[in-house]
């Protein structure tokens, strides 16, 4: 048997060789630990700094940029919590606060794609769980290979029945999300998942450990071997050949213990019986015991040995380092401890105390009364390395950008204009996502008001006065390629402008930041640049960013994906009943075109699908104007103006037309009779087009006027088909065959 590595035999054999590289460390970075501990660290200890210093738990590449977001951080009286928990609160009214979050779980759902995006599901709902809200919705952001790649028919399913599987076993309504195509992500599929939970204000958690003399309880399932460094290594380096050997790193979850343990915490919750709470995500013990060690009185004593495991073989470093899903650690005082383990034994969840808090600014873990661990919690949990890592435009950026899409040859007559919406309507990129999201329960719980295909999904969190909240994820790799800064605000504005679409009122945002390996100086201009953009539009837009995460290493050897920023907004709406849908659903309403049509083609999906191109400058951002036209969606939902309303983004007015008339079962007749082309598949921000309820036509036209929005009538709602004079008209039915077969045809 190998001799247990202690604190002791380490101060004893300082050059006894240890897996420092395999584990993921740099030399540097090993050097700096042995001078922290002032001799080699134990194998316990290597583990811990080991995962904790990893780039998916430390920020070590992003740190410096990432500061914008709380430097450049809008004044907001509504932010409760924001950066630097496990997620960001706000206040949305009526004593209620809500915290919402945005994770990715990319490597390991290309790895094992069923596990990988199952868990990912359940570690964002304990996110939301570990501050105190009942989890209530989740949403998903999922980007694959071409649709007809093979190894996309392997991963896009498991994905998806993953994302079904814990979501509708939860009991959680899959209200929303994008799901995309680009040959970029062939080998790094992207799957970002949020959750949105819902407290009243005072009962919000942190993850800290004061007190000493305070107990520290493991509750929930038990710990095994799967998922050992899995998320925190699997994201923590670029993919080889190798990577389906990585399969045992993949944490594997128990949706129904999740379930169980989400209703007892809510019980220990209200019976006010944790003084802290933190979830075992990424790193697993490792995470838990330092960051709740760090944040509060600075000491904590633990038995690893202590530790419930459903592998009595496992090593120390092992259990430091297991992901094993549905897990939480406590902090609890000793005079409340036998009702905190009576209500955990009422819901049929172990828990184990397994040490205390102390004051001695040491975390100190014994193993059969040998001790294995002795560092200063902070360290491990909060003084990682920060790297000032160089970057520089890539070379083949001006080549990229001069390479306009107005090259590219158009329709030259009605005809040509009809195949082009059909060609673009059916493509995998713009398509009917129904395959994937009618796997999804939309409407467990009885709360959801909107979801798939509206804009935003929203859900009511006040019966008695129709409170409610709206939310939207986007974003736009091809528009990031051309220009990370405009990319990223690019997304941010899609997103507020899809919550205002559905009649709420942006308020805060969280992103999910996903890019290449961080040692390509190209790729690390890209998330700079992209930060940049992203801290500057919040702080015009005035919502402030709560929180997210980053996701480095999403590339297979020299090929990275498109930077992909996907950000997540959430906004606010006094009562759900007035709503506003995407669908048209009357007959004779006016049609308005609201914001202003430039010939904007870079990345458009136009482009993208007809031609294979990528090039030029992706759409103008105007900030102000997105400002206004969210003001004037508002005030015209107030109001009660709109029969309908949708975004203008991917594909332009054609495409919206398309889909609202779909949603509705109702056609519509639109005059566009200068330059048809670019005011159907122009891709310019900053726009939507609504449907006037009859009789509001002028009260519409004067509210647009106050608030400097251009709005154009184009046409009215109502007949068989979807018609633009003078050059096409293409029946309901054709616009179904072509928006509504291509995914079923590609994975039934």
């Amino acid at each position: 048997m190998q001799h247990l590595d202690t604190v002791a035999h380490a101060a004893e054999s300082p050059d006894r060789p240890q897996p420092y590289a395999e584990l993921g460390m740099a030399v540097d970075e090993y050097a700096r630990v042995r001078e922290i501990l002032g001799r080699r660290p134990t194998s316990a200890e290597l583990a811990i700094y080991s995962v904790m210093w990893s780039e998916h738990c430390s920020y070590k590449s992003s740190k410096v940029h990432l500061r914008r977001f709380g430097e450049q951080a809008p004044p907001n009286d509504a932010l409760l919590v924001g950066m630097g928990e496990n997620a960001g609160v706000v206040d949305v009214g009526s004593g209620y606060a809500v915290t919402f979050k945005i994770e990715s779980h990319n490597h390991p759902s290309y790895v094992e794609p069923h596990q990988g995006a199952a868990t990912g599901v359940g570690g964002i709902v304990r996110d939301i769980l570990s501050m105190g809200a009942r989890p209530v919705a989740v949403m998903d952001a999922l980007r694959f290979g071409p649709a007809d790649a093979p190894d996309t028919r392997r991963v896009l399913p498991g994905v998806v029945s993953g994302i079904s599987f814990y979501g509708n076993c939860l009991g959680l309504p899959n209200i929303g999300g994008e799901v995309s195509f680009d040959a970029c992500y062939l080998d790094n599929p992207l799957v970002n998942a949020l959750c949105v939970g819902v407290m009243r204000h005072g009962d919000i958690k942190l993850a800290q450990a004061p007190g000493p003399g305070n107990k520290v309880v493991l509750f929930g399932a038990s710990t095994g071997p799967d998922g050992i460094g899995g998320a925190s290594v699997l994201a923590s380096a670029t993919f080889d050949e190798e990577s389906h050997a990585k399969r045992p790193s993949v944490q594997v979850g128990d949706p129904f213990m999740e379930k169980v343990l989400i209703e007892c915490c809510l019980e220990l919750f209200a019976a006010d019986l944790v003084v802290g709470i933190q979830d075992l995500g990424a790193a697993g013990v490792s995470c838990a015991t330092t960051e709740l060690a760090a944040a509060g009185t600075g000491g904590m004593s633990v038995r690893l040995d202590s530790v419930p495991l459903r592998d009595p073989s496992l090593a120390p470093e092992e259990i430091l380092m297991s992901e094993s899903q549905e897990r939480m650690m406590a902090v609890v005082s000793p005079a409340r401890l036998s009702e905190f383990l009576a209500v955990c034994a009422k819901w049929d969840v172990p828990a184990t105390v397994i040490g205390e808090v102390t004051d001695t600014g040491r975390l100190v873990m014994t193993w059969h009364g040998e001790t294995i661990v002795d560092l200063p919690p902070g360290t491990a949990a909060d003084e990682g390395p920060v790297y000032e890592r160089p970057y520089a435009r890539p070379a083949a950026q001006d080549a990229l950008n001069a390479d306009s899409p107005a090259r590219l040859p158009r329709p030259a007559d009605g005809v040509g204009l009809r195949d082009t919406l059909l060609r673009v309507l059916g493509s995998p990129e713009v398509a009917s996502k129904d395959w994937v999201t009618s796997q999804y329960d939309r409407y467990v719980l009885g709360n959801t008001v909107l979801a798939t295909p509206d804009d935003a999904g929203m859900v009511r969190i006040d019966a008695s006065t129709g409170l409610g909240v709206a939310l939207a994820t986007d974003g736009n790799g091809r528009y990031a390629r051309l220009d990370p800064y405009a990319g990223a605000q690019l997304a941010l504005a899609e997103a507020y402008r899809n919550v205002a679409a559905s009649g709420a009122r942006p308020l805060a945002v969280t992103n999910c930041l996903n890019f290449g390996s961080p040692e390509d100086p190209g790729v690390m201009w890209q998330f700079a640049e992209a930060v940049r953009g992203l801290a500057d539009g919040c702080q015009e837009l005035g919502t402030p960013v709560t929180g997210g995460n980053v996701s480095f290493y999403n590339q297979t050897g020299d090929a990275a994906i498109h930077p992909t920023p996907v950000i997540g907004v959430l906004g606010t709406i006094p009562d759900v009943a007035r709503r506003v849908r995407t669908g048209f659903t009357a007959d004779g309403a006016s049609l308005v075109l609201l914001g202003s049509t430039r010939e904007e083609f870079g990345g458009s999906v136009w482009a993208h699908v007809v031609h294979g191109h990528l090039g030029g400058r992706p759409p103008a951002v105007d900030l102000a104007a997105e400002r206004a036209l969210a003001g004037f969606l508002a005030d015209a939902t107030d109001a009660g103006l709109l029969d309908a309303a949708h975004d203008l983004s991917d594909g332009g007015l054609g495409v919206a037309l398309a889909e609202s008339c779909l949603a509705g079962a109702r056609g519509a007749r639109v005059d566009l009779p200068d330059d048809p082309f670019t005011l159907l598949f122009s891709e310019s921000a900053a726009r939507a087009v609504v449907a006037v309820r009859p009789g509001a036509e002028q009260a519409i036209t004067d509210l647009a006027a106050r608030h400097d929005v251009p709005a154009r009538p184009i046409g009215l709602t109502g007949g068989p088909s979807l018609e633009v004079t003078g050059h096409f008209s293409v029946a309901l039915a054709d616009l179904r065959e072509a928006y509504h077969t291509p995914l079923p045809t590609l994975f039934d």
